[in-house]
């Protein structure tokens, strides 16, 4: 078990495919060492300060996970025996409880619940050979949340020290379809450069998410501080340690320097954005207006960053329908937007050619199953030459 005496370990954080090198910039900021990017994931070291200050800080991150055993699982057998391997006796008390949460994929386990089913077993068996007692499972609030990533090369198993994931800010109900993750807005943001001491509109902001995420990190709030993580449930948890750490990054907070807006031209949604910003405590910095995308005034003249998310016509005939919107759009951004940089989040390439202005960067993301490209668009008054595309 990880503790506040335990030296350096190896440790993860996770993400949405795209944002590793974000993220390693993320915890190279924090101070974190040995920071080696990998594909949906960023290895780094450290000891349970790091641990903390991971789940506190980190904007693009979905999970840190402290590694303990990995190998090659072909079968059942083989995921048992490298479950069995880990002192799991030495991280739990009589009494508490555990979980098994499942990522990644395996042609040796095509369900997912049979495999943590594996794991739970190999975990139980252990504790009871050793200490007499069996642990209990408890799926809602683990006292040991055990992360199981297969893959058909190297499956891991590891301690999640973050329980729900770090998008979930903490600030709004979770449950329905969300069109944007948290984690993948910041990724967005920073991804455009922005550090909330330029102007930043949102055009399309449906709930609020992009618009909330620019207000955490202009008013430099660490996007955990407000939630509760697994890792608190650890018999080597520190609550001074996490106390302190919460209150050193409370004092980093400034004001934020520069205007956010936020429009969208559907009532509920932006009645919806307003509830999320004043749940997060950053309706302050955010000025939300009803106001359809395609009225693409800056309220600030010109300059600026402009941020968007625009729908992505996934369903039968939409992206015909969408067609006309998205040229519209590209048509107000030459126009209306003059020496601002756009940032689009397009998720759907026919689509993106119809904006008809040159990309001078675009960026592979994954906002969840769906490969999309983060479009910047340089636009300049009369007809400057465009940046090369890269």
């Amino acid at each position: 078990m990880i503790d506040a005496g335990s030296s350096p370990r190896p440790l993860v954080a996770t993400c949405s495919r795209g944002l590793e090198e974000v993220l390693a910039d993320e915890l190279r900021a924090l101070g974190a060492a040995d920071v080696a990017p990998g594909r949906g994931v960023v290895g780094f070291s450290g000891g349970l300060e790091a641990v903390y200050s991971a789940n506190l800080r980190l904007r693009t991150a979905a999970r840190v996970v402290v590694p303990l055993a990995s190998g090659r699982v072909a079968d059942r057998d083989q995921l048992y025996g490298l479950a069995s391997t880990v002192p799991w006796q030495d991280m739990l008390v009589r009494g508490q409880t555990i979980a098994v949460e499942v990522a990644g994929r395996s042609p040796a386990f095509a369900n997912t619940v049979f495999a943590a089913q594996v794991v739970k077993d190999a975990v139980v068996d252990r504790v009871r050979d050793r200490q007499g007692w069996r642990p209990s499972v408890d799926r809602g609030a683990p006292d040991l949340a055990i992360h199981l990533h297969l893959s058909d090369r190297l499956t891991a198993i590891g301690l999640d020290s973050t329980g729900e994931v770090l998008a979930h800010r903490g600030y709004r109900p979770r449950g329905g379809p969300a069109p944007l993750s948290e984690s993948l807005a910041a990724g967005v943001l920073l991804l455009a450069g922005y550090d909330g001491t330029e102007p930043l509109l949102d055009p399309l902001c449906g709930t609020g998410t992009i618009a909330v995420e620019a207000a955490l990190i202009a008013t430099r709030t660490a996007p955990g501080v407000r939630r509760r993580f697994a890792c608190e449930r650890w018999t080597g948890h520190d609550a001074g340690l996490l106390a302190e750490l919460r209150r050193a990054a409370d004092g980093e907070r400034r004001d934020a320097p520069a205007p956010i807006v936020a429009r969208d031209r559907d009532q509920r949604a932006v009645e919806a954005a307003v509830r999320n910003l004043e749940a997060a405590g950053m309706s302050r910095w955010v000025a939300v207006e009803r106001r359809d995308a395609l009225d693409l005034e800056l309220p600030w003249g010109s300059g600026g960053l402009i941020v968007g998310n625009p729908p992505y016509g996934k369903r039968l005939g939409e992206t015909e329908q969408l067609g006309g919107f998205y040229e519209r759009l590209g048509d107000q951004l030459k126009q209306r937007a003059a020496d601002a940089t756009a940032w689009l989040l397009v998720g759907n390439r026919e689509l993106a050619n119809r904006i008809g202005l040159r990309a001078a960067r675009r960026i592979p993301l994954f906002n969840g199953p769906i490969e999309c490209r983060l479009l910047k668009y340089e636009l300049y008054r009369g007809s400057r030459k465009p940046s090369q595309s890269s």
